[in-house]
């Protein structure tokens, strides 16, 4: 925890706050709370965090610029990175079939420790220690880009709407693996385009994100 508190650049006054944000369900106490508590509250903490941040870091974007940008930094792939940069799953409390079944590395459960771990630093130090967090973390994410981003779904559904079809349709096609570890396949459809893209990942916003990004590739720079 020692160890932990130093990546985290706090000291907890109250320790318990960080197990519980690093327990899984696998090894919770009877009766115990695992992580879940705290990734309710960690969730809106770093929303008003990043909010803040974009909107004094970015005095002249109107506010559905501010929101692109917004989406791109809170989404479950971005906490999994930071989760992953930090060598968070290392310090997961969970049972020894959880870990052999992957779940140190699962982005799923990775972005969701580390939503606790932000609402454990808030509940511990206020906001001046999870703003420090998340500024260390988060600033080099949202320099990398000068415009505000454009997510594939997004872009299609611009893509689609400038033509006068229909919004992109998303299906599930089938859902492989373990409930701590899924794959989703999603396939979309939209416009003249043809057969429909696929793609696949641990969530389903995810891999409607790689089925959107399939189609525009088929659908070419030329023709957007």
């Amino acid at each position: 925890m020692q160890k932990l508190s130093a990546l985290l650049g706090h000291e907890f006054s109250d320790p318990h706050l960080l197990t519980e944000a690093l327990t899984h369900g696998s090894a919770a106490a009877p009766g115990g709370f695992s992580y879940e508590r705290l990734e309710f509250l960690g969730d809106r903490v770093l929303s008003l965090v990043v909010a803040e941040l974009l909107f004094r870091n970015y005095p002249d974007e109107n506010e559905g610029e501010l929101a692109r940008r917004y989406a791109a930094l809170v989404r479950r792939e971005a906490l999994a990175e930071i989760a992953a940069e930090i060598g968070l799953g290392a310090f997961i409390i969970m049972s020894r079939s959880e870990a052999q079944a992957g779940g140190r590395e699962n982005p799923s459960l990775l972005a969701d420790v580390c939503e606790a771990v932000i609402a454990a630093l808030y509940l511990d130090g206020g906001l001046a220690a999870v703003a420090g967090f998340i500024h260390r973390h988060w600033r080099a994410r949202m320099a990398d880009t000068r415009t505000p981003p454009k997510d594939a779904k997004t872009t299609l559904q611009e893509w689609a709407q400038g033509r006068g079809f229909p919004l992109p349709v998303y299906r599930i096609a089938g859902r492989e693996g373990p409930d701590h570890a899924p794959q989703f396949t999603i396939e979309v459809s939209a416009g003249n385009v043809g057969a429909p893209a696929i793609g696949k990942g641990p969530t389903r916003r995810a891999a409607e994100q790689v089925a959107a990004a399939a189609l525009l590739a088929r659908i070419g720079d030329d023709e957007r």
